[in-house]
């Protein structure tokens, strides 16, 4: 299955790193493009009002490779339409984001899952993928330059190889132009038995992301995870999440508008 990986968090992330050794050690052929720096929170936003420059990169990933000076969904864009015109690409592969892309309010909102839309916008079938990480976890490897230690490496690797297992079978059961994103959200620390749950979008409420303003001007950003106000039924993805177990949520976004 031919692939085409992209992520939000940077060409040199290792989160990135090991989906694709992940992926072509279950003998998938990938091509690689990826934003230049980190676009998180980006969501589906296309560069449209400056230059966007694609260039070959050499990152020891074994595959075809570009960075894009763009965010994630001009990377996927640019890739299908200049970088790959000839080549015939299964589905999207977005990931893997440093932190969760659960609930309404960051799903929306995040470069990760927008780079999978661009995918699926093109008519193929599209799987985004995200690492949920205890604060601890975030702080040391933000500490540390984006380099995992040992034990968050070895729980890296193994939701990298948990999702080289499920994306075959998710996408093949995606019709063409079916407007479909895979959501996926792996638990900290998955391992090759972490089941894997359908699940719904959480419902958040996310006030207040910006701090008051300061004496320079600047309203300092606040990150918080919102007030979760979902009922208990159907299966959440953060109740999944939290629960241990791999979240998988399908975002059809040919349903919107429907009752």
């Amino acid at each position: 299955m031919r692939l085409l990986v992209t992520n939000d968090d940077g060409i040199d992330s290792t989160f990135l790193h090991e989906l694709v050794h992940a992926l072509r050690a279950a003998g998938h052929s990938l091509a690689v493009v990826a934003p230049a720096t980190e676009q998180s929170w980006i969501g589906a936003a296309k560069s449209r009002n400056r230059p966007v420059r694609s260039a070959p990169a050499e990152r020891g990933l074994g595959c075809p490779t570009w960075i894009v000076d763009g965010t994630p969904s001009d990377c996927v864009n640019i890739a299908l339409a200049h970088l790959l015109p000839d080549n015939q690409v299964a589905g999207v592969v977005s990931g893997i984001n440093i932190g969760c892309n659960s609930s309404l309010a960051f799903i929306l909102g995040s470069g990760t899952v927008a780079g999978a839309l661009e995918g699926a916008l093109h008519g193929l079938a599209a799987v985004a993928v995200s690492q949920d990480l205890t604060v601890a976890a975030y702080e040391q490897l933000k500490q540390c330059g984006g380099c995992p230690d040992a034990g968050l490496l070895a729980a890296l690797r193994a939701s990298a190889a948990r999702v080289a297992e499920l994306v075959p079978e998710l996408i093949a059961q995606t019709p063409p132009r079916g407007f479909i994103v895979h959501n996926l959200n792996c638990p900290y620390p998955t391992s090759a038995h972490t089941p894997v749950r359908r699940t719904v979008p959480a419902r958040t409420v996310l006030p207040r992301l910006f701090g008051p303003q300061e004496a320079d001007g600047v309203h300092p950003f606040v990150f918080h995870f919102g007030e979760n106000i979902s009922p208990t039924s159907p299966l959440t993805d953060r109740a999944a999440l939290d629960a241990g177990m791999i979240s998988h949520t399908l975002l059809d976004y040919s349903r919107l508008g429907h009752a």
